[in-house]
């Protein structure tokens, strides 16, 4: 299979939504996506708050990572890698890996000590792979998110 891992452009932006929902279906969270296709335009082409890769296959969109630099107290910049997808048709084709190592490229290109990234406790073959390309998976800690709820009870 020849495939062609590149930036994403604009115009790209629908397929990578369609991969950001076909993720959210598959880990039964479909309701729970909100961005929209101009939310990632101006976010990512306006604003510059993230890098994305694709995959292509015969011209179509198959696989995206979505990273952005985030700043750490110990090691400075860091890359955190938000999503990495490859449509589940295409899982197990070496596209995901491909995608996974653009995304250590870019940070060995801007020069930051991490690369960093969350997987969610039951994808096993995801954590293997992680630790099998170097990877340290942080057991004792937690990812904690707050909700616009927790962020409005906060502000009062």
């Amino acid at each position: 299979m020849e495939y062609v891992i590149r930036e994403a452009k604009r115009e790209d932006m629908p397929a990578v939504l369609e991969l950001i929902k076909e993720l959210a279906a598959y880990e039964k969270a479909a309701d729970q996506v909100e961005i929209r296709v101009s939310d990632l335009e101006h976010e990512g082409f306006d604003e510059g708050n993230f890098k994305c890769f694709v995959a292509e296959v015969d011209g179509k969109i198959e696989g995206m990572a979505l990273v952005y630099f985030r700043f750490s107290t110990w090691k400075g910049r860091t890359v955190h890698l938000e999503d990495l997808i490859v449509r589940e048709s295409m899982r197990g084709t070496g596209l995901g890996g491909a995608l996974y190592k653009r995304v250590v490229k870019y940070g060995h290109e801007n020069s930051v000590r991490r690369v960093e990234w969350v997987v969610s406790e039951g994808n096993k073959n995801a954590q293997e792979f992680y630790e099998n390309t170097g990877a340290d998976i942080k057991k004792n800690w937690y990812t904690v998110h707050m909700d616009e709820t927790g962020i409005q009870k906060n502000i009062d």
